[in-house]
């Protein structure tokens, strides 16, 4: 039965609210940054001190805080931002309500120091548990510079929840990368106590920016972006259809500045690459959206990461165009690129395309009412204006999930020796290279007939298998690659260079040779046999995407599995690709080498029987 009602003591609601904007070292470097940015910082500095999970310092120049009010920085719902509930729709900062210090002080041991121009001295206050601990005079330059450590004492099992420090470094990365995009003004560097993580300079040209952070291989590959529509601007870069990911990694959307993780907006960018990339690729993607603040309302999640509009349709619309005009129209189904013009926006496919986005959109949403103010002029852009719009957007369905990359066709390979056989349910009496090889069905599956019924194989749930006991088979007997005439040198962000260099053993084992070049750079000197040589750089990008996110808590033989199942998938035949029945039967005879032939490794099966019994039965013939 459940106790009396009774009233939270404060210390104790503050370790609650702490949980919605303290989840882990990366939401500290997140508050602490956007602080900064809204002092008006021209240079921050980020220190963290195993990865964040032991220290974080943030200091900036920024223009400080006045020493009457230090100690109100850290009070619940104390802000300078706003004096009325309406007049939270207008904010323009990253913050207002005043929650952030409160609640990291209330988790941690936090150390200020902070002057304003005019003020001889500054102040140092130390705030532990939520309480005010020091208050004092200091010398400092302006600004404010703030040390949290001791974190998550108070609230030790959280700390039971976080990764690795490397991990966690990972995630503090993101945070003050998705930050630093739009902030060209900005210098930002970051450094632990062994190395320098990141240095970006300042710039004039946001595209410089966006170089410096994802790399110069975006920057060759990306055009400018620009439209209006209803007071609503949008102005970014987004990738040439050739330039793709295999993951979400690097879209990057904004509303209003803020970077956030909104499904409408999401979808509207796919849907204007529809039929130009392949499914289940993704572009590179920088977008800033500005509206009006009170045509948006970002009050909807304690991180503010999600976002509602007040007109989703249009805003919808917005981006479509906008990003179909920069990148080309997609061709119509059954006509060649050049044929001419995408359907009209008005179409009956984009049509349903904008209902789907925003049934889900008000799925997402709930129905919680909205409160907006009274439309205000919208703000400026923070990107240059680049080439007008003269395109509308294509019709039909968004990237769906069929096709996938083509790999080289199937050779034979001997049998892998030293195992002991496994039986396995699918796998039929004497191997599948005994069965009669009948074609493929759906491009997919092969389909196999025997005296006792129809044995279907996905050749790519197969050939998976395959590569993945040769590559395991490898790490016991010494890596076979081959070796690039021309090594490939491949620009990254800090935290997938990091990856790769901490899984560099592995890798090199599976035959992909990778090393530091340099900065954020890495130079792949060979790739496994299996992978075509040309496309060293995909492999890299697409690992890292399928892998990075790994936990570093795992075993090496853990860590080691995850990355061979996926150099494995990547690898395989696909669905959809033709085989010819010398390729479906150098397959099927790799295939019956195996010792463990009932599954891929990600544990789908690859076979299936129908026994001939089953087959009477459903022509009614028993």
């Amino acid at each position: 039965m459940p106790g009396r009602i009774t009233v939270l003591p404060e210390a104790l609601t503050h370790r609650i609210a702490a949980g919605e904007v303290v989840e882990r070292p990366a939401s500290i470097v997140k508050e602490l940054m956007e602080n900064a940015l809204d002092a008006g910082a021209t240079e921050v500095v980020v220190e963290l001190e195993k990865g964040g999970c032991q220290s974080i310092r943030v200091a900036d120049n920024g223009e400080g805080i006045v020493a009457e009010d230090v100690r109100l920085a850290f009070a619940r719902y104390a802000t300078s931002k706003i004096g009325t509930f309406e007049e939270i729709y207008q904010v323009r900062s990253f913050g207002f309500r005043g929650e952030a210090l409160a609640s990291i002080a209330s988790i941690a041991r936090v150390e200020m120091v902070t002057r304003r121009a005019p003020s001889p001295a500054g102040t140092r206050v130390v705030v532990e548990g939520g309480k005010v601990l020091e208050l004092s005079d200091a010398g400092c330059p302006v600004g404010t510079s703030i040390l949290v450590s001791r974190i998550f004492d108070p609230v030790p099992v959280r700390r039971k929840f976080l990764k690795s420090e490397a991990t966690e470094q990972g995630y503090c990365l993101d945070a003050i990368t998705r930050l630093a995009l739009l902030q060209g003004g900005v210098r930002i560097r970051v450094s632990s106590p062994a190395r320098q993580l990141l240095s970006i300079p300042a710039v004039k040209d946001i595209s410089e920016r966006i170089a410096l952070v994802l790399g110069p291989d975006f920057r060759s590959q990306m055009v400018p972006v620009a439209g209006q529509r209803d007071g609503a601007t949008i102005r970014g870069f987004v990738s040439r259809p050739e330039f793709t990911r295999s993951g979400t990694a690097q879209i990057y959307l904004y509303a209003n500045g803020r970077f956030v993780k909104d499904y409408l907006l999401n979808h509207a960018v796919m849907t204007a690459y529809r039929r130009l990339i392949e499914p289940r690729r993704y572009p590179a993607v920088v977008l800033a959206l500005e509206v009006a603040p009170g045509d948006v309302d970002v009050n909807v999640h304690p991180t503010k990461m999600e976002v509602r509009f007040r007109n989703p349709r249009e805003i919808y619309g917005l981006v479509v165009e906008a990003v179909v005009a920069a990148i080309g129209p997609a061709p119509a189904p059954g006509r060649p690129e050049s044929s001419g013009p995408a359907p009209q926006a008005g179409t009956a496919a984009y049509g349903d395309r904008i209902e789907e986005a925003l049934k889900r959109y008000r799925v997402s949403s709930g129905t919680r009412k909205l409160f907006f103010a009274a439309p205000v002029s919208p703000p400026g852009t923070v990107f240059p204006a680049p080439p007008a719009l003269s395109a509308v957007p294509g019709g039909g369905e968004g990237v769906g999930e069929a096709t996938e990359r083509e790999a080289r066709p199937v050779s034979g390979t001997p049998g892998i020796e030293g195992s002991e056989p496994e039986s396995a349910s699918t796998e039929p009496e004497g191997g599948f290279s005994r069965l009669t090889y009948l074609g493929q069905a759906a491009g997919t599956y092969l389909v196999l007939a025997g005296a006792d019924g129809i044995t279907l194989v996905d050749q790519h749930a197969a050939h998976e298998r395959i590569l993945f006991e040769r590559l395991q088979r490898r790490a016991v007997s010494g890596r076979i690659g081959q070796r690039l005439l021309l090594p490939e040198v491949v620009s990254l962000p800090p935290r997938d260079c990091a990856f790769l260099t901490e899984a560099a053993p592995i890798l090199e084992e599976a035959g992909l040779e990778v090393e530091p070049f340099g900065g954020d750079s890495v130079v792949v000197k060979s790739v496994p046999a299996f992978w075509p040589p040309a496309e060293a750089r995909t492999l890299v990008l697409d690992l890292i995407a399928d892998c990075a996110e790994t936990d570093r808590s795992l075993s090496l033989d853990e860590r080691r599995e995850k990355i061979h199942t996926a150099l494995a998938c990547r690898g395989a035949i696909k669905a959809n690709r033709s085989l010819g029945p010398q390729e479906a039967a150098a397959l099927l005879r790799d295939l019956d080498a195996l010792s463990r032939a009932a599954t891929c490794p990600h544990g789908r099966p690859l076979a299936i029987h129908i026994p001939l019994a089953d087959l009477e039965r459903m022509f009614k013939r028993r």
